[in-house]
């Protein structure tokens, strides 16, 4: 029996007499006769009708039936079965060449005819209306994003929050905007007379599919693919309409609450796909290696629409057949073939093998990785060798179209990845677009492939599930409510989470990189989660599967947590908690929101200390800011309340080792060290002691040389042997020849050992750097000193002098030119001009603050700044004395630096000596009162300069660098302009800190010999910053675009002697206690020349 449309069962009818924006504008009125129900490919029915009428009377009510997108008993509606990502190609020849222009798929991709509606009920109803509208209607890229777009109400940014009513499985009927595709296409010659299909990648959130006029399906699970047979509905001689309805939200909504923008549309690929009368409609193929991890058993299972001989045939990299055979398939044949000794797949050796599958008719194509994945005694392994993870959590996402990435992004994205020493991704919180499998197969990056599915917001209906002082305590979890009731553990759902599952592993099951399964994030833990499990387990048993929710592992194969400190894993393995066959992994980790992530490498030593301990993912990969432009036209990336979106979750989706345009981050640089895959652990002159921290390859791919660099001082030495075959986790020492100690320049020296690649790789040229290390091969100073402090001893014919030029100032002179004025009241450096030529802006000043940074704001320290009011500070003088020698001017202040409100004061003593030298700052410093604040964010000066064009210094660099995130900046000398020592964060705060700084000259623009030079000798950890914003313009703005209008037209200098670590207080441990900077005494100095 013909099924009715779905405009047929409501009987649709337009009201000319309404609006456009009256409510509904459409009037529905039932048919006489209740249509019979669709029925759905997973068994689901519809309920009857909504309503029911008194006896003898007809049912009169809206709707009629229950909304495909409001209905938990439909998923899908004449879909095709889930399959692996293959082309069909006419022959074998075509397949081994993998160009996709050469299969039978046709692309729909492009510009489409577009109208959006307020709710599904306002959409048009037949082909002719439709068809006369269309005239009318605007036009939309595919893929894309419509908010992105110009239609709508724009992105929305929400963590954890619905943003609609919560009433599962319901979905507001007048707020659920639907999009309206329409296109057409004319049927290739060369599909006639085959099976036609359309496929869609990714559909946001839910859809019906239309076809010359006749509905062909429904579907939902955004990130899935859906397919569909459409023969019975196109014309393979002249033009088909393709009508697509696309709604915002659906049932499905509520198992989709990931932490990104609401966006909707058709984001991924549309493709027409023809498959032959003999086709191969899916096939499974499966590595097993034996016990020697030697020889393996090539498992292929394949699945025809008829019985059919089918051929198989094995290629390696360089197209040499490695195995042919053919075999006689009914509608599932699973063959094995043994492979003596191939090469082994692994994220540091990726090599594919090409397998070719044929039919009579046609051929279809899968690389081949030969690896095995299993848990052994608590340690994942590959190949029976443990892996570390050192990964990221990636969301799809580009600046301009969201969720639709185009290929070239994509690929950059990992290009970069693997550049960073990056080895694995969590596909968060999704299946990816299947490209990014095959390219993850190229480059070698291992996959945690992750379940189209999380439910967060019913967390925030019961009051969060887990209280935050005891989330991370093991034994001590509380539950306050059960948001699991609501859907992970409500059998109504059941079949709803394991499509999910069978969705995302059908599809991707064939890709050798990905090595764990996941059964979605954030979702709490029920039933439906030991379905999937079920499902996945019994469909592919050759991988572990994960899910961070399960905390205690009742079902997954592995431990995972978000967030936990390096201490806590610690305790874990250590104190042998939970089933100890099982391993932990970081599924997320060092959130790198803002400035930062500070603590990578405690982490990352104890994944290498511990066994137990498999690595993890840092959350997350790149900033979502979306590109747009205020009124007046200033370009931003936008986050959460930018939109006119309400609720939302502001800048939480700024949280990224990339910035919004995917370009990396101080923090993406640090990170690369920490996990860099060949560690200096030491040596001097002549020998250096390494490990190798590859998984599965030794280090004879890559060239080692060593350099000498000093203050002013940097030669290449030339290169060291790496003994051959050093294998995973061992150790060698490099000989350092032609380094005599003559050689070592005064003061302080380093060896640096880098280690680059032999030959260029897929992803990277030959001469890369991936790894590094510096050996200070001077002595440490057993006391902070200044190299200048001798002098500053030493009579002299031109010591300055001072005259008193009014009550309130003075005037420091010497011969060769420089003049002071210092303000005995204030207790200030006023002036310094040197040449002519004035050099301050504003005077030195005693300043404790940083701008509040992302990792600082909610923790106890940022609290505790704001709480103290430590931004608020100033300096009172108390009194002010001087002096006058042969060896130059002293002058000390004697102040208390105080905040309003408050009673608690640093009691300082500043000391100034003029010298010829120059200027000798000394300070000391004593905390006391009530109230004051936990830690200092630094202690240092803070003065302006005039006429700044650059800064050159000594120390590490050349970018920024905290106590907590430094390895990644080498020691040497360096000069940047201005501009570029501000890294310019998306969302202001504090940044472009340099450390373990000597000395720091800020060069005048006229007058080179002008430029003013600041010295902190020996001490350790010392700092500066020069930018033209103040602390209290960076942390008054939101946006830099707000912060551009405060620019101002000097140089804001800070020269620190402490500076406060940096943490992940954004989602994760604050700043660790051998980081922070005690509010405690203190004694410092500078020399200013």
């Amino acid at each position: 029996m013909a099924q009715p449309s779905f405009e047929e069962s409501c009987n649709v009818q337009w009201d000319e007499e309404s609006p456009a924006d009256a409510p509904g504008f459409v009037q529905i009125k039932l048919p006489a006769d209740p249509a019979t129900p669709h029925p759905d490919n997973l068994d689901a029915t519809r309920p009857s009708t909504e309503y029911t009428s008194p006896p003898g009377k007809k049912a009169e009510g809206f709707p009629h039936h229950v909304p495909d997108w409001c209905n938990q008993k439909v998923l899908h509606r004449n879909t095709l079965p889930p399959r692996a990502s293959f082309h069909v190609y006419d022959n074998a020849a075509d397949a081994l060449a993998r160009d996709v222009s050469k299969s039978k798929t046709v692309s729909l991709n492009g510009t489409w005819k577009f109208k959006l509606a307020k709710s599904p009920f306002d959409t048009f109803g037949d082909l002719q209306d439709r068809e006369f509208e269309s005239r009318k209607w605007g036009s939309i890229k595919v893929p894309g994003m419509w908010q992105l777009q110009g239609y709508g109400k724009g992105p929305q940014y929400t963590n954890v929050n619905f943003p609609f009513p919560v009433d599962p499985p319901n979905i507001p009927f007048d707020d659920n905007e639907t999009g309206c595709y329409l296109r057409n296409f004319e049927i290739p010659r060369s599909f006639r007379n085959q099976q036609i299909r359309l496929r869609f990648e990714g559909v946001d959130s839910s859809f019906h599919v239309f076809m010359n006029d006749k509905e062909v399906g429904y579907s939902q699970g955004s990130r899935n693919p859906s397919e569909f047979d459409i023969t019975e509905f196109v014309e393979e001689r002249g033009k088909n309409t393709l009508f697509v309805r696309v709604y915002q939200r659906c049932d499905g909504t509520y198992l989709e609450d990931q932490d990104q923008w609401w966006l909707s549309g058709i984001f991924r690929d549309v493709n027409l796909l023809a498959f032959p009368n003999i086709r191969i409609e899916d096939f499974q193929i499966q590595t097993h290696l034996d016990v020697a991890y030697t020889d393996a058993m090539l498992s292929v299972r394949v699945t025809l629409n008829t019985p059919s001989d089918v051929g198989i045939s094995l290629y390696d990299a360089g197209g040499v057949p490695v195995v042919e055979s053919r075999i006689v398939a009914y509608t599932t044949n699973t063959t094995s073939i043994l492979i003596q000794n191939p090469q082994k797949w692994t994220a540091d050796t990726p090599y594919l093998y090409q397998l070719i599958l044929t039919t009579p008719d046609c051929a279809v194509e899968q690389r081949v990785g030969f690896r095995t994945v299993k848990v052994t005694r608590g340690v994942f392994c590959v190949n029976g060798k443990p892996v570390k993870i050192r990964g990221v959590n990636r969301h799809e996402h580009h600046p301009d179209s969201g969720r639709a990435v185009p290929y070239d992004f994509l690929r950059q994205d990992l290009l970069t990845m693997k550049r960073h020493n990056i080895n694995a991704i969590r596909t968060s919180h999704y299946i990816n677009d299947p490209r990014l499998y095959d390219l993850a197969d190229e480059l070698g990056l291992w996959i945690l492939d992750e379940c189209d599915l999380e439910c967060h917001g019913f967390g925030e209906i019961d009051c969060n599930t887990l209280q935050k002082s005891s989330r991370s305590h093991a034994k001590d979890i509380e539950i306050e409510g059960n948001p699991a009731r609501w859907v992970s553990d409500n059998p109504e759902w059941t079949e709803a989470y394991v499509d999910r599952a069978r969705q995302a592993v059908v599809r991707d099951k064939n890709h050798p990189c990905i090595i764990l399964w996941s059964l979605g994030n954030e979702s709490f833990y029920g039933r439906n989660h030991q379905a999937m499990y079920d499902f996945i387990h019994a469909y592919d048993p050759t991988r572990p599967i994960h899910y961070e929710g399960d905390y205690w592992a009742q079902t997954a194969d592995i431990y995972s947590r978000m967030y936990t400190s390096a201490e806590e894993i610690i305790r874990f393995v250590e104190e042998g908690q939970g089933d100890t066959w099982k391993p932990l992994v970081m599924c997320e980790y060092v959130h790198a929101m803002g400035t930062g992530p500070g603590a990578v490498k405690e982490y990352v030593d104890a994944f290498y200390k511990y066994p137990r301990l498999m690595g993890g993912f840092v959350w997350e990969w790149a900033n979502h800011g979306l590109r747009t432009k205020t009124a007046k036209g200033e370009e931003y990336y936008g986050y959460g309340g930018d939109f006119g979106d309400d609720p939302n979750d502001g800048r939480f989706v700024l949280d990224g080792l990339c910035n919004s345009d995917h370009t990396p981050t101080s923090g993406l640089t640090e990170y690369k060290k920490t996990i860099e895959p060949v560690q200096v652990l030491g040596g001097n002159s002549k020998k250096v002691k390494i490990i190798n921290r590859y998984d599965h390859t030794d280090l004879d791919h890559l060239k080692c040389t060593w350099t000498l660099v000093g203050d002013g001082f940097r030669k290449y030495g030339g290169l060291v042997e790496i003994p051959p075959g050093i294998q995973r986790s061992e150790t060698a020492e490099l000989e350092i020849e032609g380094l005599a100690l003559s050689e070592l320049p005064q003061g302080e020296s380093y060896l640096e050992i880098s280690f680059t690649l032999r030959h260029g790789t897929n992803w990277a040229p030959a001469g890369h750097e991936v790894a590094f290390g510096q050996i200070r091969l001077s002595p440490v100073a057993q006391k902070p000193q200044l190299l200048y402090l001798n002098q500053l001893t030493l009579k002299s014919p031109t010591a300055p002098k001072f005259q008193k030029i009014s009550s309130q100032y003075l005037r420091i002179s010497d011969t060769p030119g420089k003049n002071w004025i210092f303000n005995i009241v204030h207790g200030t450096l006023t002036s310094w001009t040197s040449n002519g030529n004035e050099l301050l802006h504003t005077p030195p000043e005693l300043t404790f603050y940083r701008a509040v940074t992302d990792n600082d704001r909610p923790t106890r320290f940022g609290q505790s700044w704001i709480g103290s009011r430590l931004h608020q500070t100033k300096t009172h003088v108390r009194s002010v004395t001087y002096s006058m020698n042969d060896e130059g001017v002293t002058i000390k202040v004697e102040a208390r630096i105080a905040p309003p409100v408050l009673q608690w004061s640093v009691d300082a003593e500043i000391t100034y000596t003029f010298n010829d030298a120059g200027v000798t700052i000394k300070v000391k410093g004593k905390p006391r009162g009530q109230c004051l604040p936990n830690t200092f964010a630094r202690i240092g000066l803070e003065m302006g300069l005039k006429d700044i064009e650059s800064a050159s210094w000594f120390g590490r660099g050349p970018g920024e660098a905290y106590r907590d995130m430094k390895l990644s900046q080498k020691y040497g000398n360096y000069t940047l302009p201005i501009s570029k020592l501000f890294t310019d964060p998306e969302y202001p705060q504090e940044n472009g800190n340099r450390t373990d700084v000597r000395h720091v000259t800020f060069n005048v623009k006229k007058d080179k010999k002008a430029s003013l030079k600041a010295s902190f000798g020996t001490l350790e950890e010392a700092s500066f910053s020069a930018m033209n914003y103040t602390t209290k313009d960076i942390d008054e703005c939101q946006h830099p675009y707000e912060l551009y209008t405060r620019k101002k037209d000097y140089t804001i200098v800070k020269l620190d002697w402490a500076h406060m670590g940096i943490g992940t207080g954004s989602c994760g441990p604050a700043t660790l206690d051998e980081y922070v900077l005690k509010c405690e005494g203190f004694e410092y100095e500078i020399l200013l020349e």
